[in-house]
């Protein structure tokens, strides 16, 4: 089995503050780091932990691009398309404060062109990642929303939304969540489409609405929630670890969870498994900080 990615891999400008600044203001940066983002940390946080990748999405000529191909060949991640000759990739800055949380600010480019022809065909067994991210994008959209309808049933399709999930046109939205298996979001993001700010609640409800997806909501620190249809909604505990970057957690999370999925564990076993992997990577600094394989057994087997 391998995932196939269909997210957008960008550049991410990661700058580090005491506070944001006030509007109009200025804060001075302690540290700034240029590193590859977006999809890119689900698809290492899966590669780590075996699970084969391919990153199906377009990508720049320029700086961002070529930064993006390299971290990309190194993680052991191969791309399916040649790099467009007349744009660069995207980047995203992203502010982490004091308490390691994050505020990002997203400038499109390459992976936002994506069109119809450029898309694969799954194989039976293929897991694919989409993005809400995406839908954002009009010539991704575009391109997408009629391949995920023809898809074949046996392909799972695994909908990580974004922060960004109130601005997803409505038709995009109910097509994708007529056709995902999973919905994985954070609580946040549970209560935008539901408006109901009880987590567990909230993910019962993103389940009654989707046509067929299991739901998984993570609730940070606390772990997260599985709501599996025919069973009650499920509290998976977190771990309690000093963190000192939240950025690519949910990434973290994930990544892991597909691979677990991949090989055929429980729902709630590959969720317990995910939220190790976030820990791990909220006590590292930078966004694709996700634990190996061996890196999250030795953590489990420490408990």
């Amino acid at each position: 089995m391998r995932l196939l990615h269909l997210g957008n891999v960008v550049i991410d400008l990661v700058l580090t503050v005491g506070d944001l600044p006030a509007r109009g203001g200025d804060v001075i940066a302690s540290s700034t780091t240029a590193t590859p983002g977006g999809g890119f940390n689900v698809m290492t946080a899966a590669v780590r932990q075996g699970l084969p990748t391919l990153y199906a999405g377009a990508h720049g000529t320029g700086p961002f691009g070529a930064q993006a191909r390299d971290a990309l060949q190194t993680a052991r991640i191969k791309w399916l398309h040649p790099a467009r000759e007349d744009i660069d990739t995207g980047f995203v800055v992203t502010l982490v404060d004091a308490t390691g949380e994050r505020t990002f600010v997203t400038s499109p480019g390459a992976e936002a062109t994506l069109t119809g022809d450029e898309l694969p065909e799954p194989a039976a067994d293929d897991l694919v990642y989409l993005s809400g991210y995406s839908l954002l994008h009009d010539s991704n959209r575009t391109a997408l929303l009629p391949w995920l309808g023809k898809l074949p049933d046996v392909v799972q399709v695994f909908f990580d939304p974004g922060p960004l999930v109130a601005e997803i046109p409505d038709q995009a939205l109910e097509a994708v969540l007529a056709r995902a298996d999973w919905w994985s979001s954070n609580a946040a993001e549970a209560t935008s489409l539901t408006g109901l700010s009880d987590p567990a609640e909230a993910a019962h409800a993103v389940r009654q609405r989707a046509g067929r997806a299991d739901v998984l909501v993570r609730t940070g620190p606390g772990g997260c929630l599985v709501a599996v249809r025919g069973q009650d909604v499920t509290q998976v505990d977190g771990f309690a670890v000093p963190a000192v970057d939240l950025n690519g957690a949910g990434d973290a999370h994930a990544g892991a969870f597909l691979a677990g999925i991949a090989e055929g564990k429980d729902p709630v076993e590959a969720a317990r498994r995910a939220n190790a992997a976030a820990a791990l990577a909220v006590t590292r600094r930078g966004p694709a900080t996700a634990p190996t394989r061996d890196e999250l057994e030795a953590y489990l087997r420490g408990l």
